[in-house]
């Protein structure tokens, strides 16, 4: 009895999935959506804004005109900066206004000969702080570079002590510091989370909206059932997209190195699906319509992705946050993905990770049954 019982559940689960994949193919706009998030979107937003220093506009005051000078103009090259102009310095202001250049470094007259005198002469770098992801990243290239050429300009004319150490920097993972090595990769995981709500959650509100839930009420099927249908149908056509992306655009077109398990990845991936499908089904029932779901999601989506240590790392996070977070499965995926695909953690290391995210998911799925169950009862 028991055995003929499990066989009709599993096979109304078939039906039901397979009701859910035929209904998503026939929504084109969601299908669309689907290809565009783990092609174009994967692409642009990883393209779109870079973390590095590359041919920045660079204009040079040079009042000195000394060796030193000249050395320091030299150290300014591609493909961090373009090559330096020399301007006069009542043009500064007029340039930085045109948005001409970036940086503007202001050498004083006598600067040579003050250094080699022992005194500590300032350099003026002007900056044009509009273009915000630059700004920051040049003032820091420029300093370096001018410290670096100050240090081989004194040890050559001056005594210097040697430090008794030195300290050497290695990058792990990402030695060249490519910024769209990490945002590719935590754009599909970012993509994951949100199609997988929005693909239930409105799976739901079109059962409603078309009426096909009370045809599902007079069907000698259970909620769990259906539950479980749009969490499969939901979760295998994202994982399958995921997958595709990861393999076609990140590591084929944007040629980003995985140093990992591809397949331990969609392990964590698909238990971290099961609880956000369980989450979209619960916001679904909530939702009595498309414009209420879309207001749900962003209370939902946001702190889900910006808490979840894929934006900014969960350490600078206060501690309370950092606690509340670890109710979320955003938090483990983000963890348990940086570490499969960035560091090429294994199953030892990273098994906690799929421990949460099935005991989160197993919640999230029993509250969307419970209720899904009460919304068909009041239907």
């Amino acid at each position: 009895m028991i055995g003929a019982s499990l066989r009709t559940s599993l096979s109304h689960v078939v039906l039901l999935t397979t009701k859910e994949l035929r209904s998503l193919w026939h929504d084109k706009v969601l299908l669309a959506l689907i290809v565009w998030v783990f092609s174009g979107g994967i692409y642009s937003a990883a393209t779109a804004t870079s973390q590095e220093l590359h041919n920045a506009p660079i204009a040079i005051v040079d009042n000195d005109h000394s060796p030193l000078s000249q050395q320091i103009r030299d150290a300014f090259y591609g493909p961090y900066f373009k090559t330096p102009e020399l301007i006069d310095f009542d043009q500064v202001d007029p340039v930085l206004y045109a948005g001409r250049y970036t940086f503007v470094l202001v050498i004083p007259d006598g600067f040579e000969r003050d250094v080699l005198a022992g005194k500590q002469p300032a350099l003026q770098i002007n900056i044009d702080a509009t273009r915000m992801s630059q700004a920051g990243i040049g003032d820091g290239y420029i300093r370096n570079i001018v410290s670096g050429e100050l240090n081989q300009f004194v040890s050559g004319q001056l005594p210097v002590s040697e430090l008794p150490i030195e300290l050497v920097t290695r990058n792990k993972y990402n030695p060249n510091l490519e910024s769209h090595w990490f945002g590719s990769i935590m754009e599909i995981i970012s993509n994951v989370t949100m199609l997988a709500i929005i693909l239930t959650g409105a799976a739901v509100i079109r059962e409603r909206e078309h009426g096909t839930l009370e045809h599902l009420l007079v069907m000698p099927v259970r909620p769990t059932e259906i539950v479980t249908a749009k969490v499969l149908a939901s979760g295998l056509t994202v994982l399958l997209a995921a997958g595709l992306s990861l393999e076609l655009m990140v590591k084929g077109v944007l040629a980003v190195p995985i140093h990992g398990s591809v397949p331990l990845f969609l392990v964590g991936a698909a238990l971290h699906l099961f609880a956000a499908t369980s989450m979209g089904i619960f916001l679904g029932t909530v939702a009595r319509s498309m414009p209420q779901m879309g207001l749900l999601l962003i209370l939902t989506i946001l702190p889900l992705q910006l808490l979840s240590g894929g934006i900014t790392p969960r350490e600078s996070m206060p501690d309370i946050v950092q606690t509340i977070m670890l109710a979320a499965p955003t938090t483990h995926f983000v963890s348990l993905a940086q570490s499969i695909l960035y560091r090429a953690a294994g199953w030892d290391t990273i098994w906690p990770r799929f421990a949460a995210l099935l005991a989160i998911g197993s919640v999230f799925f029993f509250a969307a049954v419970v209720r899904f169950r009460r919304s068909v009862a009041f239907a």
